[in-house]
């Protein structure tokens, strides 16, 4: 499987918006659930959102509720992380990671678990201004 390509990230000032972009492999079955996960300075990565196959299903972690919106779009192969009213502390490092024989997630609780991804990518990187 070809290694999840991210882009999109930036500089952007408290208040304002971005949407990173998830370039994944081309899809060769009903599988392939998606995750976004982020890892601020010193911290350890955390869980953001996740998406099946299909986009019919999305999940959050509970603080990113709100202003993160997940969506996928299967024709150009890509995931979308739209983030609104962005604030310092969202600056980090936000990875996608694929799960290539997983179509779809029973809970947050399995989304959220970075074992069960096959493939991640290098990141891109998020600052916020105050």
């Amino acid at each position: 499987q070809v290694q999840p390509v991210e882009s999109g990230g930036g500089l952007v000032q408290a208040g304002g918006s971005l949407r990173p972009s998830c370039a994944t492999s081309a899809r060769t079955g009903n599988s392939d659930a998606v995750g976004w996960f982020r890892q601020a300075p010193g911290k350890d990565g955390v869980f953001v959102a996740a998406i099946s196959w299909s986009g019919s299903s999305t999940f959050y972690a509970g603080s990113m509720k709100g202003r993160f919106t997940i969506s996928r779009d299967n024709a150009k192969n890509t995931v979308y992380l739209q983030i609104n009213n962005l604030q310092p502390d969202d600056t980090a490092f936000y990875y996608c990671a694929a799960a290539h024989t997983i179509a779809t997630w029973a809970s947050v609780e399995m989304a959220s678990d970075h074992g069960l991804y096959d493939s991640w990518g290098q990141g891109t990187q998020v600052t916020v201004s105050s």
